[in-house]
């Protein structure tokens, strides 16, 4: 089986090492081939286009940037669409809106294949150590043949129903993220204003019932000074808008979500500190 992964950046870079090293061929392409060498380097193979890609490829998985981007990769005249065999399975893991998981399977299917949307969590450790967890809506036959290879991925995989229901499932996700990434940060300017040892806190807090993935894995970092992106701030930006925009759709009122918001748009638009991680977020409690 023949794997083409389109898009190389943090999480794709993890993702596609950790295909090869589950013995998989994979073929890649991405805007910039530099930001690909990496895998290029440990065995996958490079495509022209993402069309090149589909031709090749049994599976074609993508994760870029934005729904814009992930239309466009698709449906440009020498995109997926324009290469795929029909027969094939595309898998967007790129967050994306749930609107457009829809589209791009009705579109699928027009070309005779499959589709899901597939997006993960986990961040840039999960991509690097295939313990990501895989959220995935769309065709269950598609599902039932992928699954092995998500399982080279991740440790968890659910599958929750029609085109669009992963990207659902990925903007709770998100909503609750918000809420701990904007915690951990007033914790530690709380603690650090308190003139608390703020390596003992986290030690003392990772011990309780306080304790979270963000915090485990971002603080140790924001300790450090390190705001290389395990995820990129724009990035959860986007996704909070588009959860955002979901609710509005639903009817629902979510305070804290839009909190969050206006807190990583003063970090990305504001502070230009869109290519931060979203540990980032204290550097603008710092301006004050």
């Amino acid at each position: 089986m023949q794997i083409g992964f389109i898009g190389t950046g943090v999480m794709g870079t993890g993702i596609v090492g950790n295909l090869l090293n589950a013995g998989q061929k994979v073929v890649v392409y991405n805007r910039t081939k530099a930001h690909a060498q990496a895998v290029l380097d440990a065995g996958a193979t490079w495509a022209e286009t993402p069309q090149a890609v589909a031709a090749k490829a049994d599976i074609i998985m993508t994760m870029v940037g934005y729904p814009q981007d992930v239309e466009d990769v698709y449906t440009r005249e020498d995109g997926i669409f324009a290469g795929a065999r029909p027969g094939s399975i595309v898998v967007d893991m790129t967050t994306s809106t749930p609107a457009l998981a829809v589209k791009l399977a009705q579109l699928a299917h027009d070309h005779q294949l499959l589709a899901l949307d597939a997006p993960v969590s986990g961040g840039d450790v999960g991509a690097k150590q295939a313990t990501l967890t895989v959220m995935v809506g769309g065709d269950q036959d598609a599902y039932e043949r992928v699954l092995p290879v998500f399982q080279q991925l991740g440790q968890r995989v659910h599958y929750f129903g029609d085109a669009g229901k992963g990207q659902h499932t990925k903007m709770a996700n998100q909503i609750m993220i918000a809420g701990t990434m904007t915690g951990l940060t007033e914790m530690l300017v709380y603690a650090k204003a308190a003139g608390l040892n703020l390596s003992d806190v986290l030690a003392t807090l990772s011990s309780g019932g306080a304790d979270n993935w963000s915090m485990d894995n971002y603080v140790p970092r924001i300790l450090k000074g390190d705001y290389t992106p395990g995820f990129f701030a724009k990035h959860f930006l986007k996704d909070l808008r588009i959860a955002l925009q979901e609710a509005d759709r639903m009817g629902l009122d979510l305070p804290a979500t839009k909190q969050a918001k206006l807190l990583y748009e003063a970090m990305v638009d504001d502070y230009d500190l869109g290519n931060d991680g979203t540990q980032g977020l204290i550097k603008t409690y710092e301006q004050h």
